[in-house]
């Protein structure tokens, strides 16, 4: 490489172009490629280089707790779960027609992996998404209370193409802030889409969020465009052998 390619690689921020140039040239050169197949090679890399950082960033953003993958999830040990239903949320023709997801059952049966994988696929596909447990989400929206910035995070969360919630439910919540969630559910219905992962059905939830009206408003909202998976298994946590 020349010192002037090296300069205007540097230049045009093509680092993945400049890592690789001589390797690429060599075996160009042994291969007796086209001057088109070269150039061709070293803009295929660095465009690949571009979109595996654009998806980590994404992935950071999004607050992704674990890389889980749909394709390695023990299926076979948990009986509970139809290998075809989540295959079939994968392609995120949900997404497309802003419907919600709600995973039902105990702790420990996968809710959150598949959770978790199909917010993966939604981030490869280029969504903007976010993962949040519900106590987070709560605390955030009881300090925005305080500093009036309810609003501002409500339009934050409004706008996201798909809004994992985890571990909803057995909270200790103040009236304020169940306001809040409703507000904010009440601007992504039949919008953008929100999963729900939650140990409770949906005759609980009037427990923990209080204002039975509210709750059955909420509800309303939620399940009218909805894919409820309730999971009935053993807990995926227990010591194996």
């Amino acid at each position: 490489m020349t010192d002037e390619i090296e300069q205007l690689l540097t230049n045009l921020q093509l680092g993945r172009m400049r890592a690789i140039y001589d390797e690429q040239l060599r075996a160009a050169e042994k291969q007796q490629v086209s001057y088109s197949e070269f150039v061709a090679a070293l803009l295929r890399a660095q465009w690949h280089h571009r979109q595996e950082s654009a998806l980590e960033w994404r992935i950071r953003r999004a607050n992704l707790p674990e890389r889980w993958s749909l394709e390695t999830f023990p299926y076979g040990r948990q009986p509970g779960v139809k290998r075809k239903q989540i295959q079939a949320f994968a392609e995120l023709d949900f997404v497309a027609k802003h419907e919600n997801l709600v995973f039902i059952g105990p702790t420990g049966v996968g809710k959150t992996g598949l959770a978790c994988g199909i917010l993966l696929k939604a981030l490869q596909n280029g969504l903007r998404c976010q993962f949040i447990r519900a106590q987070d989400l709560f605390d955030e929206m009881y300090a925005s209370l305080a500093d009036r910035s309810t609003r501002k995070l409500i339009n934050r969360l409004a706008r996201l193409d798909v809004l994992l919630v985890d571990e909803f439910g057995y909270l200790n919540l103040k009236t304020e802030q169940c306001n809040t969630f409703f507000k904010l559910m009440e601007e992504r219905y039949h919008r953008h889409s929100t999963i729900v992962t939650t140990n409770l059905g949906y005759d609980e939830w009037h427990n923990f969020l209080g204002n039975k009206s509210m709750v059955e408003a909420l509800l309303s909202r939620l399940r009218h465009y909805c894919h409820t998976v309730p999971i009935d298994g053993p807990s995926l946590r227990e010591p194996q052998g």
